[in-house]
């Protein structure tokens, strides 16, 4: 049985990107992007919306190619590649580099997927995310607090209508000032 995690980079006052989509913000050292790069190991497959499909796309499948990647940045086009994905939308017709495109209810694949995977299965993005924060799928929430305050945007967490209960199993804070934290869910 498979776990869901999401996680992802939030500034201070909650948002991953602020109005406009602007994630400038949230651009992570050498350390805080190592943590990452680690994470990704972990992970068995990503789920994405078409938005971050594109935007990741669009960057990781040659950044190691790139005449000033650093090794950092080599390393997570590496992991980026090899972990396969599943991409949710309406509107591709197709996608690559390790990914499938998937058109079923987001809420039933993600059971399915959590059924028959084993591992640790990842939302990215928050849009895609909110309807698994909603039925409740999410296993751990991992956020990476960045000491900045944008004022608006996208939200890290969707409107509930129930409280959900969640333990801290990790924290840690980087030279940068930005906090990791760690919960699961109170199941």
């Amino acid at each position: 049985m498979g776990r869901l995690i999401y996680g992802m980079s939030a500034s201070l006052d909650g948002y991953t990107a602020a109005v406009g989509d602007d994630i400038s913000w949230s651009e992570p050292d050498d350390e805080l992007h190592q943590f990452w790069n680690d994470h990704a190991r972990s992970i068995s497959m990503s789920l994405y919306g078409r938005k971050l499909y594109e935007l990741m796309s669009a960057y990781w499948p040659t950044a190691d190619e790139q005449p000033d990647a650093t090794p950092v940045t080599v390393d997570f086009a590496r992991v980026w590649r090899e972990t396969p994905r599943v991409v949710f939308s309406k509107t591709l017709t197709e996608v690559g580099w390790n990914s499938r495109l998937e058109r079923g209810d987001l809420i039933e694949v993600a059971r399915r997927l959590k059924a028959e995977e084993d591992g640790l299965l990842e939302v990215g993005g928050a849009t895609l995310a909110a309807p698994l924060v909603r039925a409740g799928l999410v296993d751990v929430y991992q956020v990476v607090v960045y000491p900045v305050l944008v004022g608006g945007g996208t939200r890290f967490f969707p409107p509930l209508d129930n409280w959900a209960d969640l333990r801290l199993v990790e924290n840690r804070t980087f030279p940068s000032g930005a906090v990791l934290l760690r919960y699961e869910t109170g199941r």
